[in-house]
């Protein structure tokens, strides 16, 4: 059994999001390790909360605006976030009586915010008592009032998007992105293939079965245990990656024997994989500013049986010491950006992103994509690619770029599937349309000295 209630844990777990700014997964994969021989239920249910809670919090804090006389103070976090993972059981969740619901919430309360037990039971019994009376934007007066509250996104992001891509659009994308993703794993083909990974998963008590688009994919369909616990995981078979982000790496069709720079490499999900295109022949140059995630990048490769990465701790958007310029064959820049692509696994950074924040990301992803040109050979390849649906951070930074550099152009995306490429020759991928993560991946070819 569990050392803590997984509600009491789950609250923890939001309180540390909201306050550090961490991401829920680290933290949650830190926590339930802890638990591996525990209640699998538990397990499950401290997950539930917390993404479904992250997932939802603009609809729950619309709930509790409803039924607060005034809003909490902001030191007020953990009773904050005790109201808001009772509202996720009482709304979304079926297995769980809404009167246990309440004594739970009370009672955690108690414990963690002494003195603030009576407002919980005040609000949560308000809200079983109006829960199908509740005033909710109309779809027709208000739309985006309507998707921001009912589908629970930030209204700013809504009115971009409803002006971008109209309402059916803005809505299939809102619902999608408060989905449950399915993990999606990259075989590791310098040692074993698909069909070899899903029997040995399946010894183990894990359906895996091919992925729609990528080659190397494989899309777990249950598991009973945690994938790392597995032997093929521990012998480096697989790594998980999202099926999207697998195809970025294709795109620069690394060959054996070519300099390849991954110019923002993070923790080498791509670098890896980018070794494994080239049968771990190639010269995998990886580069972050981040000591710690090189560490980890050291990790990964080792685990995957890597030999042909050199990683070094640099920031990309000054002149690279180590790097000539113009000696790379191809350059990989997957460039840091909002992760709006990603808010299926990762539903906080909706919560946190500002349009200044977005323009942010934009200033730097245009100062990296000037960096990452210049280390491309003539006849080379540049891939930018973010994981974000913003124009801003894709096509609107590529269309710049190739404005100012009339020594690169732009070359068509080649992707497993027609759909995947859009009007522009990119790759683009969304949760809506293609049940994967939202990708954009922009081809640029350096021009010869005879063009």
């Amino acid at each position: 059994m569990m050392r803590q209630q997984p509600r009491r844990l789950a609250v923890m777990i939001l309180d540390r999001i909201d306050a550090s700014g961490a991401f829920a997964e680290p933290l949650l994969d830190r926590a339930l390790s802890r638990w591996r021989d525990g209640d699998p239920r538990d397990r499950a249910l401290v997950t539930e909360l917390v993404y479904g809670t992250l997932r939802m919090r603009g609809f729950l804090d619309w709930v509790l605006g409803q039924f607060l006389r005034q809003d909490l103070a902001p030191a007020e976090t953990s009773l904050r976030n005790i109201l808001r993972a009772a509202l996720y059981q009482i709304f979304y969740t079926e297995r769980i009586p809404p009167y246990a619901v309440v004594n739970e919430a009370v009672a955690l309360a108690r414990a963690l915010r002494p003195g603030r037990e009576a407002l919980v039971n005040a609000v949560l019994r308000g809200v079983l008592r109006r829960r199908d009376r509740l005033p909710y934007p109309e779809r027709h007066e208000d739309l985006p009032g309507y998707i921001a509250v009912l589908h629970s996104h930030p209204l700013w992001l809504v009115e971009r998007w409803l002006r971008q891509w109209g309402p059916e659009e803005t809505l299939a994308l809102c619902r999608a992105n408060n989905t449950v993703p399915e993990a999606v794993l990259r075989v590791n083909r310098l040692q074993t293939s698909g069909e070899k990974v899903i029997e040995a998963l399946a010894r183990e008590g894990v359906v895996a079965e091919k992925a729609r688009y990528a080659p190397e994919g494989l899309v777990v369909r249950s598991a009973g245990k945690l994938l790392r616990d597995t032997l093929p995981y521990r012998r480096g078979d697989f790594q998980v990656q999202d099926e999207a982000s697998q195809l970025i790496a294709r795109l620069l069709h690394p060959a054996g024997g070519e300099t390849v720079l991954d110019l923002c490499a993070g923790i080498g999900g791509k670098a890896t994989h980018l070794a494994e295109l080239t049968g771990n022949r190639g010269r995998i140059v990886a580069v972050d500013r981040l000591a710690s995630k090189i560490k980890q990048l050291h990790g990964l490769a080792a685990r995957l049986g890597i030999s042909a990465i050199s990683a070094i701790v640099a920031d990309a958007t000054r002149p690279l010491r180590d790097i000539p310029p113009g000696s790379c064959d191809r350059v990989l820049l997957d460039a840091p950006c909002s992760g709006l692509g990603t808010l299926r696994r990762c539903p906080e950074i909706k919560w946190r992103l500002t349009t200044a924040g977005l323009a942010r990301h934009a200033a730097l992803q245009k100062i990296l994509l000037a960096r990452a040109s210049e280390c491309v050979k003539p006849g080379g390849r540049l891939v930018y690619s973010t994981c974000s649906v913003m124009a801003e951070e894709n096509e609107d930074v590529v269309r710049a770029f190739l404005e100012e550099r009339r020594d690169f152009r732009g070359i068509p995306a080649e992707a497993p599937a027609a759909e995947l490429v859009d009007n522009d020759g990119c790759l683009r991928t969304f949760p809506h349309r293609h049940g994967v993560d939202g990708f954009f991946g922009a081809v640029l070819e350096k021009k010869t000295g005879t063009e």
